[in-house]
């Protein structure tokens, strides 16, 4: 039953986007190119060569999306601002048109009465930037502050809470370590350098933000993965420790300790030229909450020659392969609260990616609704353990791009036909929608 779960009453329900999934219109009114729009067009860099250029044409279709938001029932809406619509060339001349969009889509959520949530950077930096260097260069923590400060002062009166980054691991390692994110960098270590670049951006653009005074509130998204060991074994338990470092603590520990783990050494070695005095005490200042992108656990043991390796888990898989378990977020809530006593916790992303069909001008996914009814009764059983947990927000609101598998991975609580652009509500949202009419009853 969806009304078995009561929550506190200024608790906070929302829906979550991100800029370059859903807005499309990437060469409208003055928008730059970003390092999605140059990674989309290499060959075999995404799924079927999708690229984000239309997207979810939500840049002219924000009031319809806002009022199916306003329909679900939420309290907020977490979407992204893209740097490139108001830096072209990622600094220098701010782009007015850019601004206007985001203040037409920030009045219409208002007047809706649903609260704007506003991440500053969800992965799309522009592409000038990363001529010079990206977030292997240290500038560009400096052209994120600016681009912040002026985010601020153009938006600051009527955005409820601000978010400096969106999953730092992932653009740090996928797109500078890995390379199956944009910018596609393959460098070995190099992600550590960019880490910490983007983690001292988020420490000069809090910075920004305190020196103006502000009213809302403002913190950071980590997306924490749980580690278990694959058994009791010494080495295996060691491996998982150490994949906790890689995954969670390389960006915990900053945030709320003020330094890099020490038992990582290898990683230590890298960063440590890349951090000058100072950096340190700008991360880690208080931050109004954290918020927690959560979708699945990792299971880390070792192989015969002692190589770390991963165990897929016993549970059902999302279109994503990934296992549900949604006692891992428990475990991860308790955890992050008795570790780092962060004053406030979001999850600001949680859900699912099913293989959705449309049929007879319906979709029907209830493993989508049985996955969101067990993360919200392992959001309530955290609560019951003292977590200061004060909202929750779906991932996604949309069908939209989703990155490197392009448009063939549905996590929207609403299905896109991406020919017409017809938005159609699942049988998820339905029961999202029932189920905060139920938090309200």
């Amino acid at each position: 039953m969806v009304s078995d779960l009561k929550f506190p009453k200024d608790f906070i329900w929302g829906v979550a986007t991100a800029s370059y999934q859903i807005e499309g219109a990437s060469y409208e009114d003055g928008r730059g190119e970003s390092i999605w729009d140059r990674f989309s067009k290499t060959p075999e860099k995404v799924l079927n060569g999708h690229t984000g250029d239309v997207a979810c044409n939500h840049y002219h279709l924000y009031k319809e999306d806002v009022a199916l938001i306003k329909g679900l029932g939420v309290d907020s809406y977490r979407f992204s601002i893209a740097w490139p619509r108001i830096f072209p060339n990622g600094s220098g001349q701010l782009n007015r048109k850019g601004i206007d969009f985001y203040r037409r889509l920030v009045d219409e959520l208002l007047a809706q009465g649903i609260k704007p949530a506003a991440t500053l950077y969800h992965w799309d930096l522009p592409q000038a930037l990363e001529n010079h260097g990206g977030w292997l260069n240290r500038d560009t923590a400096f052209w994120f502050r600016d681009y912040a400060a002026s985010m601020f002062q153009e938006l600051g009166d009527v955005v409820d809470s601000w978010i400096t980054l969106n999953e730092p691991w992932c653009a740090a390692f996928l797109g500078y370590g890995n390379g199956e994110h944009a910018p596609g960098k393959q460098g070995g270590m190099n992600h550590l350098k960019a880490a910490h670049n983007l983690l001292y951006g988020h420490g000069l653009a809090l910075q920004a933000y305190r020196e103006g005074n502000l009213p809302a509130e403002i913190g950071i998204t980590l997306n924490l993965t749980p580690q278990y060991p694959a058994s009791d074994k010494a080495e295996d338990i060691e491996a998982a420790w150490a994949a906790d470092g890689f995954h969670n603590r390389w960006y915990l520990d900053p945030i709320f300790r003020g330094k890099y783990p020490e038992d990582l050494s290898e990683f230590a070695e890298v960063v440590t030229p890349c951090v000058n005095s100072g950096d340190l005490e700008l991360i880690s200042a208080p931050i109004d909450f954290l918020g927690i992108n959560f979708y699945s656990r990792s299971i880390v043991g070792v192989d015969s020659s002692g190589k770390p390796i991963s165990y897929p888990g016993e549970g059902s898989r999302t279109a994503m392969d990934w296992e549900v378990c949604p006692e891992a977020l428990y475990d991860l809530l308790v955890r992050v609260h008795k570790d780092y006593a962060p004053t406030a916790l979001y999850i600001t992303e949680n859900g699912a990616a099913y293989d959705d069909v449309l049929l007879g001008g319906k979709v029907h996914d209830p493993e989508r609704v049985d996955y969101l009814r067990r993360h919200f009764a392992t959001a309530s059983q955290s609560l019951e353990a003292g977590v200061p947990l004060k909202g929750f927000y779906v991932w996604s609101l949309l069908d939209n791009f989703e990155w490197a598998f392009g448009y063939e991975r549905r996590f929207g609580l609403i299905y896109v036909d991406f020919e017409t652009q017809e938005r159609i509500m699942k049988s998820s949202a339905l029961w999202y929608q029932k189920f905060l009419a139920s938090q309200r009853a």
